[in-house]
């Protein structure tokens, strides 16, 4: 044998890492260096890859992504913004809050954080900057506000984890709602108390209910998208996988027939971008399935997980120690990635210590949400960067409010299991 496989391919794709290798293609070439050097049975490579997409609860990833971009695309992003601004514009920070609350709310239709601050923050950063917010300030909170965009459902990371812990996909989806709207809720606290300490004041004019009603009803089609998906997931009317189709027809229906803004040519510019971030997903899923193959067969899993029971037996501990070795992943790893590479260390863990994999993989998720906006692979930070024209260093230092409060409602959500499982519960689940 070549050396220890696993030493091999983690050091592997550290070094392709390093050299600044795409991550789905690091993960596939340390994958088949280590199963060619160890003289593993190379036809498992395509079978395994193939396999890991040929899920049917995978198929909700291409239609939530399509639905997100069509609902941006019929002009479902600005009805929020201006919906939102009539009912919290006037406060202190008004604008800074309206990003929250509109993140919150395009978050329960794309599942994507990136999505959520491409759509958002192209309209809400300028507007924030013309208003007096300060750049850094108006990109680093679009960019942590929309990292919700995969803790409130519908999501692509709870399909992710649920189809990889066998945990139920609409269990999940109920279970981020309420942390989803705690992070959130922790945003809007930083956001008001720097807001009160710059000097950065609202609209100034409290909307009247007529005006709240009126944009209320202008915006109450994109509204109707989550009460869709989430009501016939639990109405038993579809599973989540149809709940995706659905979420995409309805998109198209809106964009076609109630706001008109969508035609057959955009139509066409909308299905490639949805395919090729489709693509760009399940390229990472399948990559990422046979670096955790390789994991689990020649015992690194087995080995972490054991190494990490001998240490402590307690739960509090071991989940502490998880959500810092998750947010150090986080800063070099996409979610998907990360779920396939360390989930397999974790999920016997949790099985011994009986933690409810449902909480798990919300705190999961907001965990990884928390790595769309730490340097140096924080996706939603370089979003927010193109938009404000931006420095990377420069957003950076901005963040970092932001990043504490997040953190603080992390260890709320990990801690305070009925934050996750109450409405699950409530609902019979």
């Amino acid at each position: 044998m070549f050396m220890d496989a696993s030493i091999f391919l983690f050091l592997m794709f550290g070094f392709l890492l390093l050299w600044n290798t795409p991550i789905a293609v690091g993960l596939a070439m340390a994958s088949l260096l280590t199963m060619f050097l160890n003289d593993a049975p190379m036809a498992v490579f395509p079978l395994t890859m193939y396999s890991a997409t040929a899920k049917f609860a995978l198929l909700a990833i291409p239609f939530f992504i399509l639905a997100g971009v069509v609902m941006e695309a019929a002009g479902v992003s600005s009805r929020l913004i201006k919906f939102a601004n009539v009912c919290v514009g006037h406060t202190t920070g008004g604008l800074a809050i309206v990003a929250i609350v509109t993140c919150c709310f395009f978050a329960a239709i794309s599942g994507s954080g990136p999505a959520t601050v491409a759509a958002l923050g192209s309209i809400l950063i300028p507007a924030m900057v013309k208003a007096g917010y300060d750049k850094g300030f108006s990109s680093a909170l679009m960019a942590n506000a929309g990292a919700i965009g995969i803790i409130i459902p519908p999501s692509i990371a709870f399909v992710v984890y649920g189809v990889i812990a066998e945990v139920s996909i609409g269990k999940l989806f109920m279970a981020g709602v309420v942390p989803g709207l705690v992070v959130g809720a922790a945003l809007g606290v930083v956001s008001y108390i720097v807001s009160k300490k710059r000097g950065y004041g609202g609209s100034g004019k409290k909307a009247t209910a007529a005006e709240i009603w009126a944009a209320f009803k202008d915006a109450a089609w994109g509204l109707m998208t989550p009460v869709i998906i989430l009501g016939g997931i639990y109405g038993g009317v579809f599973t989540p996988t149809e709940a995706a189709g659905v979420a995409a027809v309805y998109g198209l229906f809106v964009g076609f027939f109630v706001y008109k803004e969508l035609t057959l040519g955009k139509l066409k510019k909308l299905l490639i971008d949805a395919s090729v971030g489709s693509a760009v997903v399940m390229l990472i899923v399948s990559s990422a399935s046979l670096f955790a193959w390789l994991i689990t067969t020649e015992g690194a899993a087995q080995m972490a997980s054991a190494a990490m029971l001998a240490f402590t037996k307690s739960s509090w501990v071991i989940l502490l120690i998880i959500n810092i070795l998750v947010l150090i992943a986080g800063c070099f790893l996409d979610a998907i990635s990360i779920f396939y590479i360390l989930l397999p260390i974790f999920l016997p863990i949790i099985k011994m210590l009986n933690v409810d994999p449902v909480l798990f993989g919300v705190m999961l998720t907001v965990n990884v949400a928390i790595g769309q906006i730490t340097p140096p692979v924080g996706v939603n930070l370089y979003v927010a960067c193109n938009i404000a024209d931006l420095s990377l260093t420069d957003i950076s230092k901005a963040i970092m409010p932001f990043l504490i409060a997040s953190t603080i409602a992390l260890l709320l959500i990990t801690y305070i299991p009925a934050l996750s499982l109450w409405l699950p519960k409530v609902l019979g689940m």
